[in-house]
């Protein structure tokens, strides 16, 4: 744990599995790169996707800062953020591999810039950042992955617990939760938004969240046939974030893993690259504001999982 908050506790597989839904709208504005006038306060529901937006990217931000030992920069606020037992976010992972650590710098980079933008641009009607727990939650995540993927017979024992901070390979793999999804929130919530100038920003955010999450696909694919810790396959444990993501995102089947098939978008045993994830047309799939809290929360009502006492704003 962080900034002395000792209150962030696992969220278990059936609380995760409670309510359906995904990755969501709002996250659209997740990534923010071009600059826009300032949001007059409470002009209308784009305030309100802009500050949903803002929490998430205080999330994605405070995971990649803390990654790269920058933790420190994290603005918002003094909330605290949970990290694992003996990681404090002032020290950077050890990465065995120097192109991995330039691309977590990189993106660690775009994500502060992306709060800082986003703040700036609501002014006096920005949310201060909500508790973060980006430690426990992740191992909670994954158990319930290995759980409903039956790699584990209880949603508890998954041994050794998951920690992205470990090394190069498990930081990926919590890159994987926050960036795929992200793409597939922007697309969903171009819908909701009504000033041009803010769609047109939203258009450039799309942009740079696939940026990411094609890296970290990309990167997850050249390594699919590695053995982890649990007994699988890169391959095999990225399809068991996919599937649970399905699991909780309703009737559709649009979640996808690194490797594919002919006319089979999810996992294939020795099947081709899948770093796009698109439906039949080569076009991302949308996701709503709901689905997206229901990821963050793992299934709680109101609160829980990344966000343990609920985002702050009107949408949460």
């Amino acid at each position: 744990m962080s900034q002395n908050d000792k209150s962030i506790k696992q969220p278990g597989r059936r609380q995760f599995l409670s309510t359906a839904g995904l990755v969501g709208a709002g996250a659209v504005l997740a990534s923010c790169a071009p600059v826009v006038a300032q949001v007059p306060p409470k002009q209308n529901i784009d305030v309100d996707v802009l500050n949903f937006a803002l929490n998430l990217e205080y999330l994605e931000a405070a995971f990649y800062l803390a990654a790269v030992g920058r933790i420190g920069e994290l603005p918002g606020g003094t909330a605290a953020v949970g990290l694992p037992s003996g990681f404090d976010g002032k020290t950077a992972i050890k990465f065995a591999d120097p192109a991995v650590a330039a691309y977590a710098n990189e993106i660690a980079q775009d994500e502060l810039n992306h709060v800082n933008f986003l703040r700036a641009a609501l002014g006096a009607s920005a949310v201060a950042r909500p508790v973060l727990d980006i430690g426990p939650a992740f191992a909670a995540a994954a158990n319930a992955a290995a759980y409903n993927a039956k790699l584990i017979t209880s949603p508890t024992t998954l041994t050794p617990a998951f920690n992205p901070y470990l090394n190069d390979l498990f930081f990926l793999h919590g890159a994987f939760i926050f960036e795929d999804v992200g793409v597939t929130a922007y697309k969903g919530a171009a819908r909701l938004i009504t000033n041009p100038d803010y769609l047109e920003a939203a258009a450039g955010i799309l942009a740079v969240e696939a940026y990411h999450a094609g890296e970290i696909r990309t990167l997850l694919y050249g390594q699919k046939d590695v053995k982890t810790p649990y007994g699988v396959t890169v391959a095999q444990l990225i399809q068991a974030i996919s599937d649970l993501r399905d699991a909780v995102d309703g009737s559709t089947d649009d979640d996808q893993g690194i490797v594919g098939g002919t006319g089979n978008p999810d996992f294939v045993a020795g099947g081709s690259a899948n770093i796009v994830a698109a439906d039949k047309n080569s076009i991302a799939y949308s996701r709503t504001t709901d689905q997206v809290l229901n990821i963050v929360y793992l299934g709680g009502k109101g609160k829980g999982g990344f966000y343990p006492n609920g985002l702050n704003g009107n949408i949460k």
